[in-house]
């Protein structure tokens, strides 16, 4: 998938989508010290199914969904199936393959960037919270109550993002935060481990991983992962596994598959 910068990507929505998607960005976004952003996922999946697209660039930007629909999120030391309902949290630090195995696909999803949710803001470091970290359990199966009590909050944002609240953006850093201590009180989900397809997956998602640490766009951007622990650690695995698996899957007849 190509990256687009989240400016980019509001240019093609608005320009793909009809008038009453216009507003996909908030007039007064620039004001505020990093970025925020809710959408329904049915509307705009269902528009964008089409074109195979991703409505953002994942790499660059926090993330929280609540699903509804059967769908499996893929990792490098795990596998999780959901059923139904989903809570999902996503950092950019740590790849994951995300696969819908229907097409009823509902909810809603945010998108938030480190620098919104400053500690001096919100009282969290983003990537200290278990809900974050790599070879944590980011996925939780709610109930119906809850997804109930979730969605109720999602819709807050949606309607507190076109208001002309002066301190809009302060309410939903609060809505933002109730949601992460909702997610840090659920018990995960059971995770899978299919043998038969661990050693592509990791794979796969370290390569990935790899490609976001290009391009070098300045002399003085460094590159974050170094080493192959490095690697391995945001990956959740071992190191001399990660070097057993890429033995393994990057031959000359290597086939990649990105998802």
């Amino acid at each position: 998938m190509k990256t687009i910068s989240l400016d980019q990507f509001y240019q093609q929505a608005t320009t793909a989508l009809d008038t009453e998607l216009n507003t996909l960005l908030p007039p007064d976004i620039q004001k505020e010290i990093g970025h925020f952003n809710v959408f329904s996922i049915e509307e705009l999946y269902n528009r964008f199914r089409e074109k195979g697209v991703m409505p953002y660039d994942r790499r660059a930007y926090y993330k929280i969904s609540l699903i509804s629909g059967h769908n499996r999120a893929e990792y490098a030391d795990k596998v999780i199936d959901i059923e139904h309902n989903a809570l999902l949290f996503a950092t950019p630090k740590v790849p994951y393959h995300w696969v819908p195995q229907d097409v009823e696909q509902a909810g809603h999803f945010c998108i938030f960037t480190e620098a919104f949710l400053l500690p001096a803001k919100s009282g969290v470091v983003l990537d200290e919270l278990p809900l974050f970290k790599a070879g944590g359990y980011p996925v939780f199966q709610v109930s119906d109550e809850q997804s109930a009590e979730i969605d109720a909050i999602f819709r807050k944002m949606h309607r507190e993002i076109g208001s002309n609240y002066a301190y809009k953006y302060d309410l939903l850093r609060t809505y933002l935060l109730e949601i992460i201590h909702l997610g840090q009180k659920l018990q995960p989900v059971t995770a899978l481990y299919p043998a038969h397809n661990a050693s592509a997956r990791v794979s796969s998602l370290f390569i990935e991983l790899l490609e976001r640490q290009f391009p070098i766009q300045t002399p003085q951007q460094k590159l974050q992962l170094r080493t192959a622990k490095d690697y391995a650690d945001r990956l959740a695995v071992h190191v001399n596994h990660l070097n057993k698996v890429l033995k393994e899957n990057t031959g000359p007849h290597h086939n990649r598959n990105h998802q």
